[in-house]
């Protein structure tokens, strides 16, 4: 068998022993001449790496690459393509698998779902969109395992298998530039439940029509949760099945949008095992994913959140509604999407009076000023920093005791930085040398 790994990032290295387990002749294809394949493993490298594709019995495409730009150059090699997720689920030994998708929250919920299970005893794998890829735990499965699988749009766009569990969370138009439309990218989220039996589960978000759509394509159980018959919140608590879970109060994560994610995520790990105790002592434990309003320091009265996770306004409203009290936001970023800033510029002049104080930084920064200008916002200022020691060191200049600063940007990272990641990493950094 012939198989190409087309695109050798963390996803192509993590198929490459899968593939040669199975005997296949493997070439790598990939745009950079420089990349350490393997001695022994053939090469398609650099400009022409596409070319010729139909040669091959499996071409496995990363994540990212849209088989369109494969089938631009390979017409006709559309029944050859696959995708690492994909061909786990074809070939996972257990059945017992959870997918997570939605446009904001699939990590949160992940992680929740991984952590309940295992408070419960269940031997749980995560993996997907972490940057995990589930080819490098697949050895390690057994009938009994749970894996849990974070699922992007792209992840999901060609597959054509589906797991036991699908969760669908709230979804808005995302990704635009690579789908083309948003039609095409909710297609590409029912692509989770599509290929379920009627045996399996589909769990969806019971305010979002466009959720239940999503979900409404498999022949399983439909659940939705934030209402019965899933979890939901009444009087303050969290609830499934008449059972209280905990109060909203005791909950370690910030905001009423994980209110939604908790929901979520308890009623997937219900349809597995109703264990109030280790669901009450995960759900009053976990504070919350690394650059997800994730509180860094406290200085001189003033408490500083890493959210550079919000790479879109819709992510960075969440955090204004999310963190309690007076605070200075810091937004801005790459702004090449040229996504609408109306309703991001409203929610800030709705909230000014806890929001006194915005710093916008970034290539965004001019539209975004006149979006809030426009509808009579003026209270933030055009940062001239250029670093990201120079942004912390404004913010906390103008930040008062008693405040916060949000780093919640609301665009993508790659004006100034290499990703959300390292956005972050800097921010914390910056706000640990204060």
């Amino acid at each position: 068998m012939q198989v190409a790994i087309v695109g050798y990032g963390i996803e192509g290295r993590s198929a490459l022993p899968y593939w040669l387990g199975k005997g296949a002749d493997i070439t790598v294809c990939d745009q950079d001449e420089q990349a350490d394949v393997p001695q022994g493993v053939a090469a398609q490298l650099g400009p022409d790496y596409l070319n010729d594709l139909d040669r091959f019995d499996v071409i496995v495409r990363t994540v990212g690459m849209h088989p369109k730009i494969i089938l631009a150059k390979n017409p006709g090699v559309q029944d050859k393509i696959t995708t690492n997720l994909d061909e786990f689920l074809r070939v996972c030994p257990t059945k017992n698998v959870i997918g997570v998708t939605g446009t904001k929250g699939k990590g949160t919920t992940s992680t929740l779902i991984l952590k309940m299970l295992e408070a419960a005893g269940k031997k749980v794998f995560l993996g997907g969109n972490f940057g995990i890829p589930a080819f490098t735990f697949l050895p390690e499965l057994t009938q009994d395992s749970w894996v849990v699988l974070e699922l992007s749009s792209y992840m999901l766009y060609d597959i054509r298998h589906s797991p036991h569990i699908g969760v669908c969370l709230m979804v808005q138009p995302e990704h635009l530039d690579w789908h083309g439309s948003v039609e095409d990218y909710y297609n590409s989220k029912s692509h989770l439940f599509a290929y379920q039996t009627p045996h399996d589960v589909a769990i969806y978000y019971a305010e979002s029509v466009q959720s239940h759509k999503i979900a409404s394509v498999s022949p399983g159980d439909k659940i939705a949760y934030y209402d019965e018959p899933g979890a939901y919140v009444h009087s303050d608590k969290i609830m499934i099945d008449q059972t209280v879970l905990c109060k909203t109060s005791e909950l370690k994560l910030l905001g009423k949008h994980n209110w939604q994610n908790v929901c979520a995520a308890v009623t997937a790990v219900w349809q597995v095992v109703q264990a109030p105790d280790a669901i009450r002592q995960v759900l009053t434990t976990f504070t919350g994913l690394e650059h997800r309003i994730e509180k860094v320091r406290e200085l001189d009265g003033v408490t500083f959140y890493n959210d550079s996770f919000a790479s879109d306004p819709y992510a960075s409203e969440a955090a204004i509604l999310a963190v309690p009290g007076k605070k200075l936001l810091i937004a801005g970023g790459w702004d090449e999407r040229k996504l609408p800033l109306e309703h991001f510029a409203q929610v800030i002049a709705d909230n000014a009076k806890t929001l006194p104080d915005v710093l916008l930084i970034g290539q965004s920064a001019e539209r975004l000023a006149g979006a809030l200008k426009t509808i009579g916002y003026t209270n933030f200022h055009l940062s001239p920093a250029h670093t990201m020691p120079e942004i912390v060191a404004e913010a906390r200049a103008r930040a008062q005791k008693g405040q916060s600063v949000i780093f919640s940007p609301g665009f993508p990272s790659f004006d100034m930085f290499k990703n959300f990641e390292d956005r972050g990493q800097q921010f914390k950094q910056a706000v640990h040398d204060l």
